[in-house]
């Protein structure tokens, strides 16, 4: 799981690029010799649900299992994973493997330097911003003294620091999925395995300023590749294939959640304070970042309408660091209704407003962080668990379907200043290019 170089570097043939989804995004596709079948990404999460009630019942055992391939050792092993172990592990990555923060981090065009630098930040003048945003930046101030990143130049000092390496494991587990009919009866389809139960994996991630990352994370046999170069981020996986991110270029949530302080204040450069909260025993400042209404409709795929995007970063009191992240993206997904024989409109499309059904897709996701250790002078995080609720309602309906999941991560291995890492290593694959080339004018 090294960097890579070269443009021409290839995991499957050429597809048709399509948007990266966020949330469970897990098209079932038969990946066998590079045939693949296409499926909307809306309807495949709708059927994930369904899939979860069939395999309650006689037609497939949960118990059932299929060989996939090892990606650990040689390429002639397998391993094995039941048939529902399977579609949960798809959800799992599509969730949890490589989310997106709300919005992008902010730049000095001119050095490429983050704007949180105390050193080349401009005047901050209090009278000219709202008491919340003014209160958001001191908190932030704090946290970056606190993570070792305002140190003298005689001291190392995390702006020298040029690019960053970090190794960890992580431990991935549906938890439960539960349906309400509507009628006060809600039936449970999973609980979590006793035990040791859940998945394990790993992960690399390779990371360049400004804006530039590479992940590798395997779980269960199953690898899921992601990146960025700084202007196309995208996201490969053998069931979906090579995707790229709609919308402005944002950065990967597992870089903000503690490994890099930087990234973290500058994400949360123009937050509103929105007062004091009570996590566990550490009394925290509470700050939130959204996407506006522009940039996440950009990032409208189809029927799927993104509504919000909101992050919350909870900041304790005693010690300045980062200590629990909170985000909630909802999705507005309009599903057709059949329409009798002949009943089409002029350019042969359905309308949009012909009683079709509206259903709502709400992710939400909150990451606890902690056993914060000195790396080179820098406080990074190395231990947390995440936790996902993905909630289906429907409009003006009481019925909904409530899935959770949760991932347990831990850095094993933090170096910065890594030799030979350049901006090669961040190139998107070809089928990126080649895609973007195909829906070229």
């Amino acid at each position: 799981m090294g960097s890579r170089s070269g443009r021409k570097q290839r995991w499957c043939s050429p597809v048709q690029l399509s948007p990266l989804m966020e949330g469970p995004d897990m098209e079932m596709k038969d990946y066998q010799g590079g045939s693949c079948k296409k499926e909307s990404s809306w309807e495949v999460i709708r059927e994930w649900f369904r899939t979860q009630k069939s395999l309650s019942s006689a037609t497939l055992s949960p118990n059932s299992s299929l060989m996939i391939p090892s990606l650990y050792g040689r390429s002639n092993s397998f391993s094995t994973i039941s048939a529902k172990g399977l579609q949960d592990l798809r959800l799992l990555l599509g969730v949890l493997g490589c989310p997106l923060a709300p919005i992008p981090l902010h730049i000095n065009k001119h050095n490429n330097i983050p704007s949180v630098d105390h050193h080349h930040q401009p005047r901050f003048r209090i009278k000219d911003v709202p008491i919340e945003n003014s209160a958001a930046h001191y908190i932030i101030q704090q946290y970056l003294a606190a993570t070792g990143c305002f140190k003298t130049h005689q001291q190392k000092c995390s702006s020298n620091n040029k690019n960053m390496y970090t190794a960890g494991t992580v431990k991935m587990m549906c938890c439960e999925t539960e349906v309400s009919s509507g009628k006060g009866s809600v039936k449970s389809l999973g609980t979590r395995r006793g035990g040791n139960g859940g998945e394990n994996g790993c992960f690399v991630l390779w990371q360049m300023s400004p804006g530039m990352w590479s992940l590798e994370l395997v779980v269960a046999g199953n690898k899921v590749l992601a990146g960025s170069d700084g202007k196309i981020v995208w996201r490969h996986t053998p069931w979906l294939g090579t995707h790229a991110a709609k919308g402005p270029q944002r950065p990967l949530r597992r870089i903000i959640q503690g490994l890099d302080p930087k990234s973290t204040a500058r994400l949360f450069e123009k937050a509103q304070c929105l007062g004091e909260k009570q996590m566990g025993d550490e009394d925290c400042f509470v700050l939130k970042v959204a996407a506006d209404r522009a940039a996440v409709m950009e990032r409208n795929e189809g029927p799927a309408e993104v509504l919000r995007h909101v992050l919350y970063g909870y900041f304790s009191q005693k010690s300045g660091l980062l200590i629990y992240m909170e985000d909630s993206h909802l999705t507005r997904v309009q599903v057709p209704k059949p329409q009798a024989p002949g009943k089409f409109n002029n350019d042969n499309s359905i309308s949009a407003n012909n009683g079709d059904k509206v259903i709502y897709w709400e992710t939400s996701i909150g990451s606890s962080i902690g056993d914060y250790k000195d790396v080179d002078g820098v406080l990074i995080a190395h231990q947390g668990r995440t936790v996902a609720t993905v909630f289906r309602f429907g409009e003006g309906s009481m019925q909904y379907s409530r899935t959770r999941m949760e991932e347990v991560w831990r850095i094993d291995d933090v170096v910065f200043n890594v030799p030979g890492l350049s901006l090669d290593s961040f190139i998107p694959p070809a089928d990126v290019f080649d895609a973007i080339a195909m829906h070229s004018p």
